[in-house]
């Protein structure tokens, strides 16, 4: 009957299909291009299928195959992509911008321009306006190959001021390329989202040019504005933007700060510690000394020197001072069931002596003020160092023994 053929026709597409999933998860690129050619012509015999968008899956399977096949040519891939274009309206732009990643994967910036300029000049009746977000990021994305040849003139320009050169064609070339780029990226930026790499070649070009308070007044936009996605990025240019033009700690904290809330186990977590343990206000001492507490409870951190060596020295200074030992308590606190197995057992203590004097030896300072004098992996290394005699390991088990009794107020 015509229904029992609709369904085993139905059947049939779907079993193709599962056999082209097969074969790409397989990286069998040859076996996946041949179903699909099946598949293809299995969708022009049938004259019952639904809008269900067919295109899109070909355009899809069919670029992933193209890109590894191993017998597959640029030639090829623009023909079938410039088919795809056809396809289906609603998704021209969409198949414009990933030919224009293509292109550039393979090198052919010149190509990609072209093509993202043709597809800017697109024009479709109400499809345009359905599409302006895609519009914006075809913009966008020609707003960074301006911003690249932007780059590649300064870079002569400044190559050739060295020598007392001054070319005028290459320096109006290069304002041209800043003023297109500057359009297209100061747009796309404007709509919430996370625009990392627009952003930052915006402010490049803002700085260069000395608009300081417009690149300061972006990044802030995007760090702080609610409509925007929580982005750790955007704190993290803003901290650096802050820093390169010198401004105060206040402002440098503050940036810092959202990071820590954010991701506390960022790379810059040692600046934020390292400033905050040098202010004079107990507050931010305290937050130092969580700071760096937080961030060595991740994995990437466990062999990190500069870490350890910050807290060693903050915890150094509250023993010696008797003072704020209750800030140790209180960390340690929520950690003193898990951070012995995770950082003080004994095959650390002996990976990391023969891995790292250093680390080992400032892990030991810390192990022995959490844990105690008869910590595994405090004993083990102070008897290494002072096996091998060196000073600064008889100078830290002099220490952990004299301050015992701080151990003793934190563990009580």
């Amino acid at each position: 009957s015509s229904h029992e053929h609709k369904l085993n026709f139905k059947k049939s597409k779907e079993v193709c299909l599962t056999y082209i999933q097969d074969a790409m998860l397989q990286k069998q690129w040859k076996r996946a291009a041949e179903f699909l050619t099946f598949y293809i012509e299995s969708l022009e015999k049938d004259f019952s299928t639904e809008y269900m968008g067919p295109s899109e899956m070909i355009w899809r399977i069919g670029t992933e195959i193209l890109c590894h096949h191993s017998h597959s040519s640029m030639k090829e891939f623009n023909s079938f992509i410039e088919q795809m274009k056809t396809l289906g309206v609603k998704r021209y732009l969409k198949v414009c911008l990933e030919h224009a990643f293509h292109l550039l994967c393979n090198g052919l910036i010149d190509e990609a321009y072209q093509n993202l300029s043709l597809a800017e000049s697109w024009r479709f009746g109400e499809q345009t306006a359905i599409q302006d977000k895609e519009m914006k990021l075809i913009q966008a994305y020609r707003g960074l190959l301006d911003y690249y040849s932007w780059s590649k003139q300064k870079t002569i320009l400044l190559e050739h001021g060295q020598d007392g050169f001054e070319d005028l064609s290459v320096e109006q070339e290069m304002h041209s390329c800043f003023r297109k780029a500057a359009v297209n990226l100061r747009e796309i930026i404007k709509i919430p989202g996370v625009w990392d790499l627009f952003v930052k070649c915006y402010v490049d070009l803002l700085e260069f040019y000395g608009d300081h308070n417009e690149a300061r007044q972006v990044l802030n936009e995007y760090a702080y504005n609610s409509k925007f996605p929580a982005n750790p990025n955007a704190h993290v240019y803003l901290y650096r933007f802050l820093k390169r033009h010198g401004e105060s700690k206040k402002s440098l904290i503050s940036a810092l700060k959202i990071l820590h809330d954010i991701v506390p186990s960022h790379e810059l977590m040692i600046d934020f510690n390292t400033m905050l343990q040098k202010s004079k206000k107990r507050k931010k001492r305290r937050l130092g000394l969580e700071v760096i507490f937080a961030a060595l409870d991740y994995a990437g951190w466990k062999e990190n020197v500069k870490a350890w060596s910050c807290l060693a020295r903050q915890v150094k200074q509250i023993v010696i001072s008797e003072k704020h030992l209750d800030w140790i308590k209180q960390e340690w606190n929520s950690r003193r069931d898990w951070w012995p197995a995770f950082h003080f057992s004994r095959y650390l203590a002996k990976r990391n002596w023969q891995d790292n004097e250093s680390l080992s030896c400032e892990k030991a300072l810390v192990a022995g003020i959490l844990l105690g004098k008869d910590c595994k992996y405090f004993k083990y290394v102070s008897h290494q160092g002072c096996k091998a005699r060196v000073k600064r390991f008889r100078i830290l088990k002099k220490f952990v023994n004299k301050y015992n009794p701080a151990y003793l107020s934190i563990s009580g």
